[in-house]
């Protein structure tokens, strides 16, 4: 055996064999070369030379075209080199398996499809359940596609396929797995949600459904929902639509038919175009559209209060009875077998706030009226209206009163009091009732004396049916009188005093607001007692007390022969020129700063006698006096005195005397002698004449 050198290449192999059992390889069988570590395999076919390193036998080169004739080399391979080519050996490439298109057009069916293979003149294609059980369906054919069917639904299938060329040799084959569509689902369940809007759908599973699909259809409108599950439930559907129900089974093979559809109706829409009116107040009427599916229709109506009515019927109108001041809410529902419709719109109608019924005066006067009544339901405001003839006046208010002023006096008003809500407005139903004011105050005119303490007020009124009061009011009293007319008398007023007199209309509306008030001055009062005393024979001094009110005094002594008249501020007053022994009548007059006069009478005075004429003294012995006189008119009595230093000496003398005699008066003195006539009081007069006498002899002074 040669020995080799360490540094010679190693030995050309020789092949064996060559063959293909993949369409994209040949393998390559050959005898160990010693020395060698690996193999170089190469493979031509002309345009492409691929070459792959193997460690040993068998070896394989890779990534070849199908159904193509190689040349295969071999080189062995060592640290010290490679060998020469080893002789070349033919090997054809199989036939590429075709690639498969599957699917199941039926539930028992399933189609394979796939393309032409080069070099290829037939086709083997075999079917079998996946899982190995049962039988298995094989069949050739040069066609590109092939059905299989009466098989089971939703089970899953192993496809296999090869091709084969002219001498028969298989090419590569391709394997795949193909589930049969599911078939419909059956014992569909319908449960309809009238509430919700909402159906739930149930059914029994199909074999080899790996999902369910539920349609419900109306027209071109379609709501579903999608499940593995054995139910489920579609929502948002549409009131008053009718919907047919189906379900679908699928699974990565496709879907089945629909199951047999079921007919769903669901509740009817809320009726629309709802209208509410309240004619005549009292009695409100609701009508509303009609909707699909809707058998029959209820009308709900809740008032704010909590009460609830309703009313059952086929048609589009229902009646109820209302009240004032009320807010009601009003829906309206359609039924069928499916349930109530879904809640529309709800409506609010509020009726027109009641009307006072209890309008009361609470204050009239002549110029404005307050009146007052209870809250009634629903009412906001409160607007009140007086009327009369061409005048109104109005007022609002939030309050259940209300004042009304820049009236007319003693005018019959008709007042109105509307309730007013910001919603419906005035209720102009509400009835009136005539309220009068308080009559116009009087307007006096004048005031004018009708007799001692008495005086005529005259006033002028436009009043109807009028009472009035006159008032003098002062610091001595309050004084009135009543009259229907236009005048009235009132007496009993004290003299020197100052009234303010009003007067007031009263009629059953009420009383008037005074009058202007007028200032009354009463005659001052005469004075309460008056003295005349004789100053002189011819001068008489009259003295009076002081008469309220009197500023000034008149004082008149009058008689057959003529008069004596004084005017003074004083309490007295000299008057002169008084005869002798005459019947005086004394007048007195009490004059006001204002110029009123009171006349008041006295009793008469006489005025005193006339002293004597003629009065002569002769001496009687020397102690004694005899004193003669010439009697005077007016008087029938006299006195004579004697005055001296000594004392006093007096001598009366017989009634018709006209001398008298003095005795045991001293000597030696001298004495002032006066004769006076005496009153009937016994009163003697002071200021007539005197006389001087001496113890020896008389004169005149």
């Amino acid at each position: 055996m040669p020995v080799i050198s360490s540094k010679t290449a190693p030995e050309i192999p020789t092949i064996d064999q060559a063959y293909s059992k993949i369409s994209n390889s040949i393998t390559v069988e050959w005898a160990t070369v010693p020395g060698a570590t690996s193999y170089l395999l190469t493979a031509e076919d002309g345009d492409t030379v691929i070459e792959t390193m193997v460690a040993s036998s068998p070896g394989t080169v890779t990534g070849l075209k199908a159904a193509t004739l190689y040349q295969i080399t071999l080189r062995s391979v060592s640290a010290s080199g490679r060998s020469q080519a080893s002789s070349p050996k033919q090997a054809k490439t199989v036939l590429a398996a075709p690639t498969l298109e599957v699917s199941s057009p039926s539930p028992d069916s399933i189609l394979v499809r796939w393309g032409a293979v080069y070099m290829a003149i037939g086709f083997s294609v075999s079917l079998m359940r996946a899982n190995g059980l049962g039988r298995i369906w094989k069949e050739n054919t040069t066609n590109t596609s092939l059905t299989f069917s009466s098989l089971d639904a939703g089970t899953l299938y192993t496809i296999k396929a090869y091709a084969w060329n002219a001498n028969g040799i298989p090419g590569d084959d391709s394997t795949c797995n193909q589930r049969t569509s599911p078939r419909a689902p059956a014992n569909i369940q319908v449960l309809f949600d009238s509430g919700a809007l909402k159906v739930s759908v149930s059914w029994t599973p199909a074999e080899g459904a790996s999902n369910y699909t539920v349609m419900a259809s109306s027209g071109s409108f379609q709501r579903s929902c999608s499940t593995p599950l054995s139910s489920c439930s579609i929502t948002s559907l549409q009131c008053g639509t009718e919907y047919l129900i189906s379900v679908s089974a699928s699974n990565d093979a496709g879907s089945s038919k629909s199951s047999s559809a079921e007919t769903l109706k669901t509740v009817a829409c809320a009726p629309g175009r709802v209208t509410i009116q309240e004619d005549p107040p009292g009695h409100l009427s609701v009508a509303w559209s009609s909707v699909d599916l809707g058998d029959y229709y209820v009308a709900f109506v809740k008032s704010d209060d909590g009460l609830e009515v309703h009313c059952n019927t086929s048609l589009t109108q229902c009646d109820f009875l209302s009240e004032c001041g009320f807010t009601y809410f009003i829906s309206v529902f359609a039924y069928n077998k499916a349930g109530q419709s879904p809640l529309g719109d709800v409506f609010n109608y509020t009726t027109a706030p009641c009307c006072p019924s209890d309008i009361s005066p609470v204050l009239v006067f002549s110029d404005r009226v307050e009146i007052a009544w209870s809250p009634v339901r629903g009412a906001e405001l409160y607007e009140t209206k007086a009327v009369a003839g061409c005048s109104v006046v109005e007022c609002n208010d939030t309050a259940p009163a209300c004042t009304l002023s820049a009236l007319n006096c003693d005018t019959k008003y008709n007042i109105t009091v509307y309730s007013f809500s910001e919603v419906r407005g005035s209720n102009l139903s509400c009835p009136s009732r005539f309220i009068t004011t308080a009559p116009c105050s009087p307007e006096i005119k004048n005031i004018s004396k009708a007799a001692f303490s008495m005086v005529n007020v005259h006033w002028r009124s436009t009043n109807e049916g009028a009472t009035y009061t006159v008032t003098a009011q002062g610091k001595k009293g309050l004084f009135q009188c009543s009259s229907t007319g236009e005048t009235c008398t009132m007496g009993d007023l004290p003299c020197g005093s100052m009234f303010s007199v009003t007067a007031v209309a009263e009629t059953q509306a009420g009383k008037s607001l005074p009058s202007y008030s007028v200032p009354l001055e009463t005659a001052p009062c005469c004075p309460s007692g008056l003295t005349a005393a004789q100053v002189t024979q011819s001068v008489i001094n009259v003295s009076w007390t002081i008469g309220a009110a009197a500023q000034t005094y008149v004082t008149v002594l009058a008689s057959h022969i003529g008069q004596s008249k004084c005017h003074t501020r004083q309490n007295h007053c000299l008057l002169g020129c008084v005869a002798c022994g005459i019947n005086y009548t004394v007048a007195l007059k009490a004059i006001s700063a204002t110029g009123l006069t009171a006349d008041c009478a006295y009793q008469g005075y006489s005025s005193s006698a006339c002293c004597p004429l003629g009065v002569k003294l002769y001496r009687l012995g020397p102690n004694g006096i005899r004193i003669y006189w010439q009697a005077s008119r007016g008087s029938a009595n006299y006195s004579t005195d004697l005055y001296g230093s000594k004392g006093i000496f007096t001598c009366a003398p017989r009634a018709g005397l006209s001398f008298c005699d003095i005795t045991d008066i001293p000597c030696g003195d001298v004495y002032t002698v006066m004769v006076s006539p005496v009153s009937e009081t016994g009163l003697k007069l002071t200021f007539c004449p005197k006389k001087i006498y001496s113890g020896k002899s008389s004169y005149d002074p």
